[in-house]
């Protein structure tokens, strides 16, 4: 019986029943429905994690796929970025005021990464009795400028984010009475597909334009949530910066008397850069 071994460059080899089956160099994942495409090495860069079992103890059949054949994991897809930085370089720099640390620290456990977890939980509940959330995280994990994100997050390059949305509301004839909100209808996001899920993430919905590459625009993505400061607090928080504003009206009746509440619709729109 002669035994045939293939030499893959990133050793990514899984000998079953005795016949070797290999993973690609470039590998594709599904992480939550978001898409990340990295290197066989850096999944399997820390021995005994998950992600080196999978992908060097097992075959491609045997791992879960999605329909486009990307290997599939139902984790927060959001998060998972933070993981993929970790096991580049084994350090993390993570965005100034992170509010998910205890989240993320629930992914590094899934994922079998002790290291990372265990400096995650250092920082969530430092000894000097600080707020958990603003702590700062000790070297291989720790905040970073907006620079540094730029350089160091997948997918952090530079771009535009253009925020719109349209509101109605109602004014009376006496104009010194109170405006009468009726709705802020759903805030859309325009902007080149990674940057958008790479600063919205679960919050983003994308069923009008589903199923885009990364590398493409769309103009037809919206927020799960009606509230601008929790988009501008997202974009903050990714090192977004506000660099243009415009904002349009119009004024009609309810009815053909000229006493009638006046009813506006406004559209607003908030442009933003890295």
């Amino acid at each position: 019986m002669h035994l045939l071994l293939v030499r893959v460059q990133t050793g990514g080899m899984a000998l079953l029943g005795g016949q070797p089956s290999t993973f690609p160099e470039v590998v594709e994942l599904n992480v939550g429905g978001q898409v990340y495409v990295t290197r066989l090495e850096t999944l399997t860069a820390v021995p005994n994690s998950l992600l080196w079992v999978r992908f060097t103890q097992s075959s491609p059949s045997e791992l879960p796929k999605d329909r486009h054949g990307r290997f599939f994991f139902d984790r927060d897809g959001h998060l998972f970025r933070y993981i993929l930085d970790y096991l580049r370089d084994t350090e993390l720099f993570l965005p100034e005021f992170f509010k998910e640390r205890k989240r993320l620290q629930r992914e590094a456990d899934f994922f079998q990464l002790p290291e990372l977890a265990k400096r995650l939980a250092e920082a969530a509940y430092p000894d000097d009795g600080g707020d958990p959330e603003e702590a700062e995280l000790g070297s291989p994990v720790c905040s970073s400028t907006s620079s540094e994100r730029a350089l160091r997050s997948p997918g952090s390059g530079s771009g535009y984010i253009t925020i719109g949305y349209r509101g109605s509301y109602t004014i009376g004839r006496d104009i010194q009475a109170d405006a009468k909100f009726r709705r802020v209808a759903r805030i859309t996001v325009c902007s080149k597909i990674s940057l958008a899920k790479e600063v919205f993430g679960e919050t983003l919905n994308e069923s009008r334009d589903p199923d885009r590459p990364p590398d493409k625009y769309t103009a037809r993505y919206y927020l799960k949530y009606n509230f601008l400061e929790q988009a501008f607090d997202r974009l903050a928080e990714a090192g977004f910066h506000m660099v243009a504003c415009n904002s349009t009206g119009t004024c009609s009746y309810g009815s053909n008397d000229p006493g009638e509440d006046k009813l506006w619709t406004s559209y607003t729109e908030y442009v933003f850069c890295r």
